[in-house]
């Protein structure tokens, strides 16, 4: 079992996989292990238009955690590690400053993962890197059959960013473009801030695009806007990839992040949106993007997406005891 090859040691002692687990290094070792779950490094930074450092995010979340191997998850009663088998599969080789060649990268690692029936993992990075993981994932589901549940301060549709079309701020209209995931299965949660402008709100309209912003969740309550969150991620598509950029928190709760945008969700608000979403949908891929280590002093930002990650494979597991596929 993966959960007996797991190094109990400290968490500071040896090389640092995520929670301490068994590393992979090829698509033949995968195909031999078929994991449930696989953890990919997406450490790219090229594409941000601000604060950068979220090359450092993947190595900054696998570090995180001072757990070990008998994890047991007191709200959902399940040790994940003992009913998934969860891999680290390390990084994709990405090319520093060359956004194309790098994003080409990060869809192959991932499109192996996907390729033998295991969830992808993707610890980012800056939010380019959702555009050829998201990519991958739905060349493995099915192109269009994909949907997409985005928590974000910002849309992330604009045409381009001063030119630049693969910038952090274009990965979801990229996908609607490409034929990836069309818009109507597109779910946003937390935007807030003064962007976008009205002329990127109309094109997200035409293309049936779905939005819960802050104002709402603060009118109506989390619970409502959640509920009508997952109505909508299971409104036709045949599985969900989960983005979630840690900015949709509260600078308070995540300070390290490239574009901070005060007023977001708190910590407990997101883990327990993504253990409920996790746990009721069939989930294809995740990401946790924009963590920026040299504005995380306290490392609590790191803490969190490490957290979020170990709530999704959580959910996972609760979700295959009781029998859910």
């Amino acid at each position: 079992m993966v959960y007996e090859r797991m190094n109990d040691e400290p968490a500071f002692v040896g090389i640092p996989t995520f929670l301490r687990l068994p590393s992979l290094s090829s698509p033949e070792e995968l195909a031999r292990e078929r994991p449930d779950a696989v953890i990919v490094g997406a450490p790219f930074d090229s594409a941000v238009t601000y604060r950068p450092g979220a090359r450092f995010g993947p190595g900054a979340i696998r570090a995180a955690s001072y757990l070990r191997r008998g994890i047991y998850h007191l709200g959902l009663g399940v040790q994940p590690l003992k009913v998934l088998k969860v891999f680290d599969y390390g990084d994709a080789s990405v090319i520093p400053g060359d956004i194309e060649r790098s994003h080409a990268a990060i869809r192959a690692k991932v499109a192996e993962v996907a390729a033998v029936g295991a969830i992808p993992i993707v610890l980012g990075g800056d939010h380019s890197v959702t555009y050829p993981s998201a990519s991958a994932v739905a060349e493995a589901v099915g192109r269009g059959q994909l949907g997409m549940v985005h928590f974000d301060a910002h849309a992330d549709t604009a045409p381009d960013s001063w030119g630049v079309l693969l910038s952090h701020g274009t990965p979801m209209r990229r996908l609607i473009e490409s034929g990836a995931v069309q818009g109507s299965a597109f779910v946003q949660v937390g935007l807030r801030g003064y962007w976008p402008p009205p002329s990127v709100m109309e094109w997200m309209r035409e293309q049936g695009m779905r939005w819960h912003p802050m104002d709402e969740i603060e009118r109506r309550g989390f619970d409502a806007v959640l509920e009508d969150a997952l109505a909508e991620a299971l409104d036709g598509p045949e599985a969900v990839y989960l983005s979630v950029d840690i900015d949709v928190l509260d600078p308070a709760f995540a300070p390290g992040t490239g574009t901070p945008e005060p007023g977001g969700l708190s910590a407990r608000e997101l883990l327990r949106a993504v253990r409920r979403i996790v746990g009721e949908v069939r989930l294809a891929g995740l990401d946790v993007v924009e963590v920026s280590p040299p504005y995380d002093p306290a490392g609590i930002t790191a803490e969190v997406a490490h957290r979020v990650v170990l709530e999704a494979l959580s959910a996972l597991a609760a979700a295959r005891s009781q029998g859910t596929p």
